[in-house]
């Protein structure tokens, strides 16, 4: 077995989902979350099939964020993973009903730090074993760093 880390392209203001998954009806209902949920979100999923032609299927309203997509999921090589990249709305907003779409097993990360994608090799194909998010931490919260999360929490419109 061979391992190897793929460093996912995340284009300025976006957030990524990245999961697995095991159907190809994935495609349109992973769409439909995302535009029932958010309807002005601009964005682009790819999924990879494991079996039959074994495609890369995509859609999404935004052409450069699908083909982003697209190129990550080439990148990582493996089947059955999903890769959305969201502009003009946050995970935050769609995530619960992506993990209860009946065809989503897991989800990797949802972020918009660096991700890095820590992929296993065999002779039978690729598969995530987990991802790298963002950076180690640097210490332990104090008052002023309390005061700041709080008070950009309320400024972004997520607590009152």
């Amino acid at each position: 077995m061979e391992l190897t880390s793929v460093r996912i392209d995340i284009p300025e203001g976006c957030n990524i989902i990245l999961g697995q998954t095991h159907f190809i009806k994935t495609a349109e209902d992973l769409y439909e979350i995302i535009v029932t949920a958010v309807p002005q979100a601009k964005f682009g999923m790819a999924f990879t099939e494991a079996s039959g032609p074994c495609l890369i299927r995509t859609e999404g309203n935004d052409d450069q964020l699908i083909h982003v997509s697209i190129k990550n999921l080439q990148e990582i090589g493996a089947g059955h993973v999903f890769c959305i990249l969201l502009k003009d709305a946050f995970p935050i907003n769609v995530l619960n009903q992506i993990k209860n779409c009946a065809e989503v097993c897991t989800i990797f990360c949802a972020s918009a730090n660096p991700v890095e994608v820590v992929v296993a090799e065999t002779s039978q194909g690729k598969g995530i074993l987990g991802v790298i998010d963002g950076f180690s931490p640097k210490g332990v919260e104090g008052a002023e760093d309390k005061a700041h999360r709080k008070e950009f929490l309320r400024k972004i419109g997520y607590k009152l």
